[in-house]
């Protein structure tokens, strides 16, 4: 495992910035074929590893021009068994793809030597159903068995960090952050939020975040929101308390349609990109914590390069 956890998000108060929606810039912009909105099947071939390598490049620069740190995030949200055996992966080619993705970011990092902003390597897990609904929900062991496979090979190599994005039950994020302590990994849960500014389980997300605290010893690094705009849940943010505090980065939507629309679209709704860093400068007034910040879903190097306009 790395030694660069020094310098994680949360250990100062600078700024990082992180990509945007990286399947839908892919999809919708370069017209890229993602079966099963799976990034990391791009890594089979040296073509499709080009395509993401140019893609995190592009934020890095961005990084670089505005002198903030940068966590690149494996392209990995879909490696996990359920997805990976959908596009013909066994076991041992999922770990490694899972192990070229970390590879590729670590090659980023290694050309930018000599610049001496942090370059964070996280590997992303997604959740094991679908991001926008509960579906089958596991319990807690379950997710702590399911999800350890993908945390011990991320683990195991030079990646400072996992991340998991777009969860949307608790359950499941417990089980992530026991596995990642299981083998003293850092680990990022961010969850994703309705209109009404609750998890698609209906819970709060001051509930949600209180809850996987208690049952892992506030083991999270820190807590993200994620596929949701702003709008959304805004004022979720206003209840006061110290779980706030808890919430190190946002990475919203750009639409401001439902889960259920988005599910349905087949357009890409990139919203404003200026409007959108505004409200991420509101909300880094709710939120004094939230230093991690990047996109999701229909944003791209517009919108991040916005954000920091707004924010930095």
């Amino acid at each position: 495992m790395s030694t660069y956890t020094s310098k994680l998000p949360g250990l100062n108060n600078a700024l990082y910035l992180t990509d945007g929606g990286l399947e839908s810039t892919l999809i919708f912009q370069e017209g890229v074929d993602l079966p099963c909105f799976a990034a990391f099947d791009l890594l089979k071939d040296e073509a499709g590893t080009e395509i993401l390598r140019s893609y995190f490049k592009r934020y890095v620069e961005i990084a670089r021009e505005r002198k903030v740190g940068v966590i690149l995030e494996s392209p990995t949200w879909r490696a996990n068994p359920d997805w990976a055996a959908k596009l013909g992966y066994d076991t041992d080619a999922l770990a490694d793809a899972n192990r070229r993705a970390i590879g590729l970011l670590l090659e980023i990092r290694q050309a930018c030597q000599g610049w001496s902003l942090p370059m964070i390597i996280s590997g992303n897990l997604g959740p094991r159903g679908d991001g926008y609904r509960v579906g089958d929900a596991m319990t807690v062991a379950q997710a702590r068995n399911y999800h350890a496979e993908q945390i011990k090979v991320f683990a195991e190599t030079d990646a400072d960090m996992v991340c998991a994005l777009t969860m949307n039950y608790v359950e499941e994020a417990i089980g992530i952050v026991l596995a990642a302590r299981d083998v003293g990994i850092p680990v990022v849960i961010s969850f994703t939020l309705e209109t009404d500014g609750r998890l698609p389980s209906g819970q709060m997300l001051a509930d949600a975040i209180q809850q996987t605290d208690a049952a892992t010893e506030d083991y999270a690094h820190y807590f993200m929101i994620n596929c949701a705009h702003p709008t959304h849940f805004a004022e979720t943010l206003e209840v006061a308390g110290g779980w706030r505090e808890r919430i190190g980065g946002i990475r919203a939507n750009a639409s401001k349609r439902s889960h259920a629309e988005l599910d349905n679209s087949t357009t890409l709704d990139d919203g404003d990109p200026e409007e959108l860093g505004e409200q991420y400068r509101e909300l880094r007034r709710l939120l004094p914590k939230a230093n991690v910040l990047g996109g999701c879903c229909g944003t791209d190097h517009r919108h991040v390069e916005s954000i920091f306009a707004a924010c930095a």
